[in-house]
């Protein structure tokens, strides 16, 4: 996991990093829906706390997705739907703790950055009057 770290932090010095560290998991759904089940819920938090450790060590943002889900009284019965992989309601819960860390470190969010590749593209979306919309521009 530190070497993936570094690697990244280490492309450029505009490139930023944020981690999400592995989120819980449903055991008993687990088992009903794949008969077996080869992860655990505590093996999930040895795993989420090595990371927030690494990314402390190694300043890199990291969200503490295992903690956070859990926050829900609900989080069983609404975060999954297999165990594993987030339902919908999972993902919207990712997706806040994204935005939330956006709002805590500004830096990392893209529209901080600056622009590498700013050159109109064949692959740019289109407005209405079939002009390019070069998204590094808005």
């Amino acid at each position: 996991m530190k070497k993936i770290a570094m690697h990244l932090k280490g492309l450029s010095e505009n490139t930023h990093v944020m981690f999400l560290s592995t989120p819980p998991v449903n055991e008993g759904q687990i088992l009903e829906s794949f008969g077996k089940c080869g992860r655990t819920n505590e093996g999930c938090r040895i795993y989420s706390e090595a990371c927030l450790k690494l990314c402390q060590e190694v300043d890199i943002k990291c969200i503490d997705l295992w903690t956070a889900i859990q926050q829900r009284d609900d989080w069983k019965t609404v975060c999954f739907t297999d165990g594993i992989h987030l339902s919908s309601e999972g993902s919207k819960l990712v997706g806040e703790e994204i935005l939330k860390a956006l709002a805590e470190e500004p830096s990392l969010c893209w529209r901080s950055l600056p622009t590498e590749f700013d050159e109109d593209s064949v692959f740019d979306p289109v407005d209405e009057e079939g002009k390019n919309i070069n998204i590094s521009n808005l």
